[in-house]
């Protein structure tokens, strides 16, 4: 674009009377470059945005962001903000709020909207779920951690019956889900400010799978197994995927982890939480575990 600008010139310039000021980029008119804008992703409009003053103008139009933002943002606004006059913002004001990890229920969940996609991404806490003998320290302890969102997690020393069941009601927007166990063998801890991991109580995870259970009010149902293994990192057990046909209504989901061939024991596990996100987003989640 630069380059074609550059190029032109008058008439009179040619004739050597005088020239033109050539165009440049700050002359193309602000609805031009919001027409632009609406083809981007989020994180670009913002990158554009710095350019000049016609950009940044264009960047904060209220049709470029209700179009980013879920079709059904305001139900989620409701449900999670405890603000009304949040709808009263302007929609880049709206987006940028979704965007921030937004509490709810207690604390034991968060949702935001991935800041590229702008798709509904939601956390819920291990205490937010049903765990077989959690209230025995015998069994389970609570941790203290920053590598969680929730800054704690659940540290299973030994165990014969291993359960964790948890359920949500919530307005996802149309769209295909996925939902991740992010668990880790092992407890982290620094020592000298370094981590370290201690894989002391570790076992019986390599004798037989864990299982994963998905189902959804309208009939869907996901079941899957795998080794829970990679000690001293946490790791995303992805246990399927479910899909939204309609954002007017609240989809609610049931899941589970279990592992309980009562033979053996098994320990040395931290749960932090259950991530439901969308399906292009949790690919990428997939590649980095």
């Amino acid at each position: 674009m630069g380059s074609s600008f550059s190029g032109f010139s008058s008439d009179s310039d040619a004739d050597g009377d005088g020239a033109l000021a050539k165009p440049r980029l700050g002359d193309i008119p602000e609805s031009c470059v919001a027409a632009v804008l609406m083809h981007l992703d989020p994180t670009q409009i913002c990158s554009l945005a710095r350019l000049n003053r016609a950009f940044r103008g264009a960047s904060s139009a209220d049709f470029i962001w209700e179009a980013k933002l879920p079709e059904n943002y305001g139900t989620i606004v409701e449900k999670v903000l405890d603000e009304p006059k949040v709808l009263n913002l302007g929609k880049k004001e709206i987006y940028a709020r979704l965007c921030r990890p937004n509490s709810f229920d207690g604390g034991t969940k968060e949702v935001w909207l991935d800041k590229r996609t702008g798709g509904v991404c939601l956390s819920i806490s291990f205490k937010a779920l049903m765990i077989t003998g959690i209230d025995d320290r015998r069994y389970w302890n609570h941790i203290s951690t920053e590598e969680s969102r929730f800054h704690s997690v659940a540290y299973l020393q030994q165990i014969w019956w291993f359960e964790v069941d948890g359920e949500l009601e919530f307005p996802f927007p149309t769209g295909t889900y996925s939902v991740f166990f992010r668990v880790q063998l092992g407890k982290s801890t620094k020592r000298l400010g370094r981590r370290v991991c201690n894989p002391e109580h570790v076992h019986g995870w390599d004798i037989k799978p864990v299982h994963f259970q998905l189902t959804t009010s309208d009939g869907q149902r996901v079941a899957s197994h795998c080794h829970v293994d990679n000690p001293g990192n946490w790791i995303h057990y992805h246990m399927g995927d479910f899909v939204v046909g309609k954002s007017d209504t609240s989809t609610k989901i049931n899941f589970s982890m279990t592992q309980i061939d009562c033979t053996h024991t098994k320990g040395g596990l931290c749960v932090d939480c259950v991530l439901i996100c969308p399906s292009s987003v949790g690919k990428l989640i997939n590649s980095l575990s």
